[in-house]
Order: C-alpha cells, then structure tokens, then sequence
C-alpha cells in the first residue's frame, strides 16, 4: 500500500470516528475475531449502507465502541482461518451475492487498526449462509424479522443503478478538472461554466455527478464518466464503454475502411459522433456542382444513436456501443438485451437501465421527451421515403438498423411488411387508421398502385401484426395487432 492510500484509510478512520453513534452501516470492535458473527455483521453492514445510501460500510477494529477511542487491536484478517481456509476466502464463499473481502491494516498514529470496506448491497439483499441480516442498535437480527425495514431495502435496492457507483475515488479537487469536461457538459445543462474551483464542485455535487470521499477529496461516478470524461480511459472499467465507429467498403464486414474509438464522454461527444457518421454516410450527387447528398435523415441517426447510449446494459463488462457504416445501411448496436419488446418500441414508454443518464440526456436536449424517440425516428424515415428501420434484441446486445434509400420495387418482403406495420402503429398513436391511400403515400405509389398496396397489407395480416379496425367495414381500414 502507498503512503497516499494509507493516509486516505487514516483520514477514512478518523472520519468515521467522528461519527456520534455506530451507525447501520459502520461498527467498531476491538478484537471480535469469531468468523461467523463477521459474516453475520457485514451482511447486516451491506444492507445497512444500501438503505442509507451510502457507498460503503464499514467494520473497524481497534476502536472502541461507545467513546470511539483507538485503543489497538491484535485481529489480524488477512491471517486469520475459519475452517482451515483463509477468512477472507472462507466469507467470500460464504456470503451472497458474492462481495469482496480485504482486511487492510492501518497504522494510526494512536494504534494499530484493521478495516474492511464494504460493497452495500445490489440487485438483492447481501446474505450471509443464505440468510439476510439487518443492524437494529448493538443486535443483528435476520431481516424477515423486520418487514418494514425489508420493504424498505429492497425498494432501494430497485432504485439503485449502475450510474451511482464510483468511477474513480481519491480525487483531488485540482484534478477534476483534468478528469471532466465541465467546460462543455454545463452549458448543456443550462448552467454558465464556473468561474471558480468551490462553485464546480457545488455544481457537479449538486447534479450527483461525485460524492464526497475523505480527506477533503472526491469520489467521480460513473454518471460523470460516461457523461463528461475527457478520456474514458482514466478510469478503470469506463474504457470498454467507449463508442466504437466502424466503416466498411461494402454490405458487408469483410473489408473494413477504418475504425474510430470516441474516448471523450457521450454527453461532450456526441454532436461530434454525429457530424463524424454524417459526413461518413454522405455520398457524392451527379451534378456540375459533385455536392454530398445525405442519403441518412440526421434526425433518425441522432435518435438511434442517443437510444443507443442510454438503453446499454452498462453491467455487461468487455462491450460498448457500436456504430458500424455499410454501403446500404446503418447498423446501431448495445449491449444488453432490451427491456421491451421491439415490435412495442412505438407504443410503449421507453423502459431504461440507466435513469439518470436519460433524464441527463433529455435535460441537454441529446434525447427526445420520454416516449416520442422511436415515433420521430419512424416518421422522419416514412417522410424521406427509406425503407422501415429493423429492430432487433437477442440476450446479449440490442441493435436498430437504418436502411438507405430503396424504391418499392426493389424492397423485399419483409422490409414491405415492416414498413406497413410501422406505419399502422404510427398512424395508430395518432388516433388514425392505416388505409390504402396512406399506405400508397408511405411508399410514394401513385393511385394505379393500388393493387400494391392491398397485397402488402394482406401479407402483414397474415403475419398477425396488423387488423381490420372495423370487421364490419370493407374499407374500414387497420390497426395494429395489439390495439
């Protein structure tokens, strides 16, 4: 351990010394060295720090309980066995979901001290041999034994998100601003660029984008990473979320022409991200002038391009964003499977992992309102005339493709069918039903193509995605399955 981590465990220490009580989430003890009381205790910590929102918990030994005094301590973790294995490893396997255990030693000026940071709960209540425990006062009760403080637990636990862990603690106020982009991510956010190092740290607090750590630093998290880092690659884990822009020769991946890595963060990058797929989309008109046409609308790319960011799984390690350019097609692909059926991406509200990210992103006018995303991605696409986007979700990863510009007659299918259903959902959230004329509009047929049409609505029936609004009617028009 270097002299700076172990200065940050004495201030730590002292810090929650200070403290006027033991709390849910920190207890002191001299030498409790009894392995199933410690399993029972950080269990109880965990859960403690989670409903009290805090990022860790803490067991402290060699400070006094009731006058919080160091008085030393001969425990020693690191060393120590319970059933012949390491006690570390012992309660590794023996609490769940599975947290790390690291007794670090601190030389105190007033005594030795032993402590174990603790991870607050995630996704479930930490258990400890398969049971929950709680801190009520000095006991450590099983949590089904308080029904209110359970319901209270698990309410957090809902709440909680990948956004609110820490990025990069330790943090000295100087460098924030060697770590985060504020020149560019405040203005974003409707506030004026802080003209001082005491009003950004107001401002970032104030936005929960860190928290305050020990010793007058900060803890960076992963919401200001992936928002406003000036490279992802500063902090640990954050890299492999950097968006990944792909251009190939062709319609296919076998002869790639060059790839881009953004490192900057999504929120400071993203009008760049744009700008870069736009001009790398741009194809050269036949003219006097040999000006670029865009065949991509910038409104549809920048929908599923912000949809991308913000519906990630961000827990899934070793994966990003992806941006990849074909010759005929925009592929835009996440991690993570998504939270709604892609059949449903009109007329469902939008179902995000990462809230705060959205609410961010919304806020910068990067995202549109809640629901009205993937309703302006389809419109924009039927005004310009493109074949319907394809959505599609496996358990892994998410993907929209955007489709350059196709006629009718050259459309296949299934791309036939897609636009049709699209088009009813969309005519459908508008009150309205699809019809043979606003069908024959979508694809640009003239009225002789009447015929076209029919049949396309035929075949989108018979695969169960759309119906007659009126069963009674001959021209009563159609909705979609689901109405």
């Amino acid at each position: 351990m270097n002299s700076e981590d172990h200065e940050r465990l004495i201030a730590l220490v002292d810090e929650l010394r200070a403290l006027s009580t033991e709390t849910e989430w920190v207890e002191f003890k001299k030498d409790n060295t009894d392995p199933e009381v410690i399993g029972k205790r950080i269990s109880a910590l965990s859960n403690g720090a989670r409903l009290k929102d805090k990022n860790k918990g803490y067991m402290v030994w060699g400070v006094e309980d009731e006058t919080h005094s160091v008085v030393g301590t001969k425990f020693k973790g690191n060393s120590t066995k319970a059933k012949g294995q390491p006690l570390a490893f012992w309660l590794t396997k023996s609490l769940g979901p599975e947290l790390t255990v690291d007794f670090k030693e601190v030389n105190h000026p007033d005594g030795r001290i032993v402590l174990l940071e603790i991870d607050p709960a995630m996704g479930t209540p930490t258990k400890f041999k398969s049971v929950a425990y709680i801190r009520i006062g000095d006991a450590t009760p099983p949590l089904s034994d308080y029904a209110r403080l359970e319901k209270q637990l698990w309410s957090r636990l809902q709440a909680y998100a990948w956004e609110k862990e820490i990025a990069r603690q330790r943090v000295e106020p100087a460098d924030l601003r060697e770590l985060l982009n504020y020149e560019d991510l405040f203005p974003l956010l409707g506030h004026a660029v802080p003209q001082s190092e005491a009003r950004t740290i107001e401002l970032l607090l104030s936005e929960g984008l860190i928290t305050k750590d020990v010793g007058g630093r900060y803890s960076i998290l992963n919401i200001a990473a992936c928002l406003m880092a000036r490279d992802l690659k500063a902090f640990p884990g954050m890299a492999r979320k950097a968006v990944r822009l792909i251009q190939y020769t062709g319609t296919s991946r076998v002869h790639g022409l060059k790839e881009d890595v953004v490192n900057d963060g999504y929120a400071v990058s993203f009008e760049w991200l744009i700008d870069d797929i736009m001009q790398a989309t741009a194809i050269e008109s036949i003219g006097s002038l040999r000006e670029k046409a865009q065949p991509f609308p910038r409104a549809a790319v920048r929908e599923l391009v912000a949809n991308c960011l913000v519906h990630q799984d961000m827990t899934t390690t070793g994966a990003g964003p992806t941006i990849e350019i074909f010759k005929d097609r925009i592929e835009i692909t996440n991690p993570g499977r998504s939270l709604v059926d892609p059949q449903r991406f009109i007329d469902m509200p939008p179902r995000s992992r990462n809230e705060t990210l959205a609410a961010l992103m919304r806020r910068m006018k990067i995202c549109e309102e809640r629901g009205s995303g993937i309703d302006r991605v389809i419109q924009t696409v039927e005004d310009t005339r493109l074949p319907a986007p394809h959505f599609a979700t496996s358990d892994e990863s998410t993907r929209a493709t955007l489709l350059g510009p196709k006629s009718f007659a050259l459309m296949t299918a299934t791309e036939r069918v897609r636009a049709c259903y699209q088009h009813t959902c969309l005519l459908h959230q508008e009150g309205k039903r699809a019809t043979n004329a606003t069908l024959r509009a979508r694809f640009g047929l003239p009225a002789s193509g009447a015929a076209q049409a029919s049949r396309v609505f035929k075949d989108t029936r018979d695969e169960g995605l759309i119906k007659l609004a009126d069963p009674r009617a001959i021209k009563g028009g159609y909705v979609p399955n689901y109405a």
